[in-house]
């Protein structure tokens, strides 16, 4: 599939979103990617698992996939049952991001990380910490949305579906706030 037609499969589902939008990391953006508005289509969630399947190449070797909490669960779960092996995920226990419910990695089990949205990468590094931390060996990170333009590194293979250069501000030198614009929390971490 080529960006646009991912893109469009954002759109269609009603998941990409333009405004004033305050995220995880606590910069402002226009642009906002309500994941859960595709996740909850299951046809979605297989094509974009077909397709980050497709893209990881030498995928015979992958004995696991493991993704974060909330939205990485189903995208590992699909991307998993696509390619025959079992999934995890990890979870935040005191701040920090680890594997609960007896998730276990055998040492140098291959793994494949897969996450729906990353901004700054800070919350995957988390999960690579964990894995790494296990003493998994990762193949690679596959994510649906790469928000820096690829700006994003990682010390793996990495395979965003669709790259985006998404502008994205302090709250000092948001030109939003600026203007007024109301400011929308969205994401887990500002539900009531």
């Amino acid at each position: 599939m080529e960006e646009r037609e991912i893109l469009n499969l954002f759109k269609e589902a009603g998941a990409f979103l333009e405004g004033h939008f305050l995220l995880t990391s606590g910069l402002h953006s226009p642009v906002y990617i309500e994941k859960f508005r595709l996740l909850q289509f299951p046809r979605y969630v297989e094509i974009l698992a077909r397709e980050m399947v497709q893209r990881l190449g030498n995928r015979e070797t992958i004995e696991l996939v493991v993704g974060p909490a909330v939205g990485g669960i189903v995208l590992a779960y699909e991307v998993a049952r696509q390619l025959g092996v079992r999934m995890a995920f990890t979870e935040r226990e005191e701040g920090k991001m680890c594997f609960r419910r007896d998730f276990q990695i055998r040492e140098g089990e291959k793994v494949l990380i897969v996450e729906d949205v990353v901004t700054t990468g800070g919350s995957l590094q988390e999960v690579v910490r964990a894995v790494e931390a296990a003493k998994g060996n990762i193949a690679a990170i596959s994510v649906l949305v790469d928000r820096s333009g690829g700006k994003v590194q990682f010390d793996y293979p990495f395979f965003p579906l669709l790259q985006m250069e998404v502008k994205t501000y302090s709250a000092e030198e948001c030109p939003l706030c600026k203007q007024k614009v109301e400011l929308q929390k969205r994401g887990s971490r500002y539900l009531q």
